[in-house]
C-alpha cells in the first residue's frame, strides 16, 4: 500500500502565523507538524509516500524530507494548485497511485494510542473497498459524522449536519482500493466548489464496500487547525513525552524500531542533532533496546 499525506491548503484560519509558512510545518512541541502524519503512514509500515502541498511551499518539504533515503521511505512531490477538496488529492496522486491502495492521512490531524500500529497495519491489507476511522467529539455538527450499528455496519455518513444524530466523527485518515481515483474523478464539486472526501466515502457506502473501525477510550485524535488546537496539540504532546520519556512522531525512531534503518544509520542521524536533546534521545534509544534485551534475557533463564 502507499501513502499520500496532503499538506495544502492556505491556513488562513492561522493567519497571520501562516502568512510566511505553511500549516504544516508549524512546531507541534518539538516537532513540525507534519511530522505526526508521517509517523503514522511509517507506523502502518507504507514505505513509498507521496507530499502534496502548493507550489510556494513544497520546496520546504523536500528540504526536509528530500527523497526519504535517509529513513528508509521513498518521498515524492506533488503540487495541488488550488484547494479542491480533499477528495482532488487522489487525482492529483494518480500516477503515483498507480493502481494500487492507498491510505490518506491530512497534514494537520495527529493520532495517538497504544494499540495504534495494530489498526493501521491491519487497515493496510485493504484489497477491497475503503476503511475509515470513527472518533467520538463533543461538537460533531463541526465535522463528517458518521452513522453505524452495534456490529459496526456503516449506515450513513453525513458533512457537518446541523442535527447529527450521531457524534462520531471521520478523522482525517483513509484506506482505500486501487478504484479510489476512478471514483474521485466521477465526484461532482459541493456548493463551496470542492469534491468532498464525504461523497467519496458515500460512494464506497452504496457499493456496500465502506467499514469503519470506532477509536473510543485510549485514543486521542487532534485536528490543529485552529489556534486553540495547535496549542492543545502541543501541550498533549509535552505531557505525554514528559511523563513518559517517549517520543511522540520520531520519525528516525520510528524507522529504527520498524527495521526502516539500521543502528548505525540511526547513530548518524543522531549525530545530526548531537547539539540538542533530541539527538540524545536518538542515542538513547539503542541503549533502551540493550537495556531491555538483557532483562529479557534474564528473565528467561529463571523460567
Amino acid at each position: 500500500m502507499k501513502g499520500v499525506i496532503l499538506a495544502g491548503g492556505r491556513a488562513t484560519r492561522l493567519y497571520p502565523a501562516t502568512l510566511s509558512i505553511c500549516k504544516q510545518l508549524l512546531p507541534i512541541f518539538d516537532k513540525p507538524m507534519i511530522y505526526y502524519p508521517l509517523s503514522l503512514l511509517m507506523l502502518a509500515n507504507i514505505k513509498e509516500i507521496l507530499i502534496i502541498s502548493t507550489s510556494k511551499d513544497i520546496s520546504r518539504f523536500k528540504e526536509i524530507f528530500s527523497d526519504g533515503s535517509h529513513i528508509g521511505l521513498e518521498i515524492s512531490y506533488a503540487v495541488q494548485l488550488q484547494p479542491k477538496g480533499l477528495a482532488d488529492a487522489f487525482i492529483v496522486a494518480e500516477k503515483f497511485i498507480d493502481d494500487e491502495p492507498v491510505c490518506l492521512v491530512l497534514g494537520d490531524n495527529i493520532f495517538y494510542g497504544h494499540d495504534l500500529p495494530r489498526l493501521l497495519q491491519e487497515a493496510t491489507n485493504l484489497k477491497e473497498g475503503a476503511h475509515i476511522f470513527g472518533y467520538p467529539v463533543k461538537n460533531p455538527a463541526q465535522y463528517g459524522v458518521v452513522y453505524f450499528d452495534e456490529n459496526n455496519k456503516v449506515t450513513h455518513i453525513e458533512e457537518k449536519p446541523k442535527k447529527p444524530a450521531s457524534n462520531y466523527a471521520v478523522p482525517g485518515l483513509y484506506f482505500y482500493d486501487a478504484h479510489v481515483v476512478k471514483y474521485a474523478k466521477s465526484l461532482k464539486p459541493s456548493l463551496r466548489g470542492e469534491l468532498e472526501i464525504t461523497d467519496l466515502n458515500n460512494l464506497y457506502l452504496q457499493a456496500g464496500k465502506l467499514t469503519i473501525t470506532p477509536l473510543g477510550r485510549g485514543f486521542t485524535w487532534l485536528d490543529a487547525g485552529t489556534y486553540d488546537d495547535l496549542q492543545k496539540a502541543s501541550l498533549f504532546v509535552q505531557v505525554m513525552q514528559e511523563r513518559q520519556g517517549v517520543k511522540i512522531a520520531c520519525i528516525e525512531e520510528i524507522a529504527y524500531r520498524q527495521g526502516f534503518i539500521s543502528k548505525e544509520q540511526l547513530l548518524e542521524l543522531a549525530e545530526y542533532y548531537s547539539y540538542n536533546e533530541y539527538g540524545e534521545y536518538l542515542k538513547n534509544c539503542l541503549h533502551i533496546d540493550r537495556f531491555s534485551l538483557a532483562r529479557t534475557s534474564k528473565a528467561l533463564s529463571k523460567v
